[in-house]
C-alpha cells in the first residue's frame, strides 16, 4: 500500500451523489424529529482497501483523541516503558481519556514517580475530571484540579517517559519540532499511509500537534491493530503489546460511565474503541481484521455515541444496552420523552 492509494479518490467508492454527510442519527421528541446529526464514517482493512464508506473518506478532520493508541507506540518501541518497569496498566492509560477517578489518579502518581518528575513537567494544562463523583469530592474537599486531572495526562506522561529515556530535553516537548513528536508524526504518517507534508496542523486541546488527515487513514491504522502481520517487526510487536492494554484495561481508556469503555466492555476481546473531540471515534474489529473511523460533523457526543453504536452492531459486535443504541431523551422531572435513534436507512448498502 502507498500513501497514494490512500490519497487518491478513486480509491474510495462513494454513494451516488457525490461526498455529501448522511445523516446518521435522528433526536425524537415525541412524534418529531427535533434534530439530525449528519457524519462521514469508513471501514476498511488493513491494506486500506475501503470495506464501506458514508460521506466523504478522504476530506481532512484533526482525529483529536482517536489517535492516542498512535501516539503510545513509541513509548513501546523506544524501550522507555519497559526501562521505567511500566506495566499493561500504564500502557493503557497513555492510551485513555481517562475520567479522572480515583484509580486514574493514583495511577498517574505511581507514573510520576517512577520517572522521577514533578506533576509541573506535565504540559496538558488542568481540568476538573469528567467523571462527576470525583469532580463533586473535589468541590467538597475544596480542592483545584490539577494537571493529573486532565484526561490526556496519561499520554502526557507516555511522552515525558519516552524523552527522558531517549535523553531528550523535557522542555518543550509538544513542539512540532521535539524528537517525541517527531517519532509521533513517523507513526502516523506508516500506520495511516498517508504524508504529512502538505496536511493542516493545528493544537489539540491538551497542546500537542494534530494532524489533518482523512478518515480511510485513521480507518487504516486501526485495521492494522487488528492485523499487524505485514508491519515491520517492532512495529508489530509494538502494535500487539498496546492492543493487548487497550483491550485489557477498558477502564483506563476512559471511566466506568464512559462510552469508550462500556462499549468495550459489553464485548471483550472482540472491539476496540477510542472517542476524540467534536465528534470523531474509532474503532478496531479484531476479529474482522477490519478499522472504523467516524466524524460527527457538529461534533456532538451524543451524536457520535450512537453512530458508532449503529457501526459496531452493522459488523457484528452488539454494544449491549439501548443507553447508547437508542439513548432516551428525558426531563427534568426524569420522565422519558424522546430518544436518540440511528436514521432509517443510513446503513444499508450504498
Amino acid at each position: 500500500m502507498t500513501v497514494a492509494s490512500l490519497t487518491d479518490p478513486s480509491c474510495c467508492p462513494r454513494r451516488p451523489g457525490g461526498a455529501a454527510a448522511p445523516v446518521m442519527v435522528e433526536v425524537w421528541r415525541g412524534d418529531l424529529v427535533e434534530s439530525r446529526h449528519r457524519g462521514h464514517a469508513v471501514v476498511a482493512d488493513a491494506w486500506g482497501r475501503v470495506v464501506a464508506v458514508w460521506g466523504d473518506p478522504n476530506a481532512p478532520i484533526y482525529p483529536r483523541s482517536a489517535v492516542k493508541a498512535l501516539q503510545a507506540l513509541p513509548l513501546v518501541e523506544t524501550g522507555a516503558l519497559d526501562a521505567f518497569g511500566l506495566g499493561s496498566a500504564d500502557l493503557a492509560l497513555a492510551c485513555g481519556s481517562h475520567c479522572g477517578e480515583p484509580r486514574h489518579l493514583a495511577l498517574a502518581r505511581h507514573w510520576l514517580e517512577r520517572i522521577g518528575l514533578p506533576p509541573a513537567a506535565l504540559a496538558c494544562g488542568a481540568h476538573p475530571p469528567f467523571d462527576d463523583e470525583a469532580a463533586a469530592a473535589l468541590i467538597r474537599a475544596g480542592t483545584a484540579a490539577t494537571v493529573l486531572h486532565n484526561n490526556c495526562s496519561g499520554k502526557h506522561l507516555g511522552l515525558l517517559t519516552t524523552a527522558r529515556h531517549c535523553g531528550e530535553p523535557l522542555g518543550g516537548y509538544l513542539g512540532p519540532d521535539h524528537p517525541v513528536q517527531r517519532r509521533i508524526a513517523a507513526v502516523l504518517e506508516a500506520m495511516t499511509g498517508v504524508a504529512l507534508v502538505q496536511a493542516p496542523v493545528a493544537v489539540d486541546g491538551c497542546g500537542v500537534p494534530t494532524w489533518g488527515l482523512p478518515l480511510v487513514g485513521l480507518a487504516t491504522a486501526m485495521a492494522r491493530f487488528a492485523a499487524p502481520d505485514e508491519l515491520p517487526p517492532l512495529r508489530a510487536a509494538a502494535v500487539r503489546r498496546v492492543r493487548e492494554a487497550w483491550g485489557g484495561h477498558p477502564e483506563m481508556i476512559g471511566g466506568l460511565t464512559s462510552f469508550d469503555t462500556q462499549m468495550m466492555g459489553a464485548a471483550p476481546g472482540a472491539v476496540l474503541v477510542k472517542s476524540g473531540g467534536e465528534g470523531v471515534a474509532v474503532a478496531v474489529l479484531i476479529q474482522q481484521r477490519l478499522g472504523i473511523a467516524l466524524k460527527i460533523e457538529d461534533g456532538t457526543p451524543r451524536g457520535k455515541n450512537v453512530a458508532m453504536a449503529a457501526l459496531l452492531r452493522r459488523f457484528g459486535i452488539d454494544p449491549g444496552a439501548d443507553q447508547w443504541g437508542a439513548p432516551a431523551v428525558s426531563n427534568w422531572a426524569g420522565r422519558t420523552v424522546g430518544a436518540l435513534r440511528p436514521a432509517a436507512g443510513w446503513l444499508d448498502p450504498g
